[in-house]
């Protein structure tokens, strides 16, 4: 059975930046959760990251990518660069997903951290981009498969066909 790396905020856990939850109501990660297969994870909190904190994004038209090789930064909303923390709270986040033989992901899209499909410009202006955030470019690196919340069905689809059934 396939474990799945998920944002431990779309299982109702209370820790965004803004002290709030991104809870995803689906059938699917309620037969999963009840299952075992869910491995959940907050990059921020990992290292040491508090709930709540400033908002941060990934700024000089970066992506996740590129913070990983240092050449856009994490900037918390106060201007603090929390570029190694991102960095770091990847790291974490790829070592467990190792330790649980995680292939696939399901992560909170937007966010600095976990987001695969758009991120935010860097402005705190609410614009957005395509892009990935630090961890999703760290764990696609790695070769773990990762999904936007709206994408849990196609999530479904692909675990269909690794454990026919």
């Amino acid at each position: 059975m396939e474990r799945i790396l998920v944002s431990g905020c779309l299982l109702g856990q209370k820790i965004r930046y803004n002290g709030g939850d991104k809870a995803l109501a689906h059938a699917l990660l309620t037969l999963w959760q009840r299952e075992g297969r869910l491995v959940a994870i907050c990059p921020e909190l990992s290292v040491g990251f508090a709930t709540p904190r400033p908002a941060a994004e990934i700024a000089d038209a970066g992506n996740g990518n590129s913070v990983l090789t240092g050449k856009a930064r994490v900037i918390e909303q106060t201007g603090r660069d929390v570029s190694a923390l991102y960095r770091a709270g990847a790291e974490m986040a790829l070592s467990l997903a190792r330790q649980q033989g995680c292939r696939f992901a399901l992560l909170t899209d937007g966010s600095p951290s976990c987001g695969s499909s758009f991120i935010y410009d860097g402005s705190f202006s609410g614009a957005r981009h395509d892009g990935e955030g630090v961890t999703v470019a760290l764990l696609r690196q790695h070769g773990v498969t990762v999904f936007a919340e709206h994408q849990i069905d196609d999530l479904a689809r692909l675990l269909a066909i690794q454990e026919p059934g």
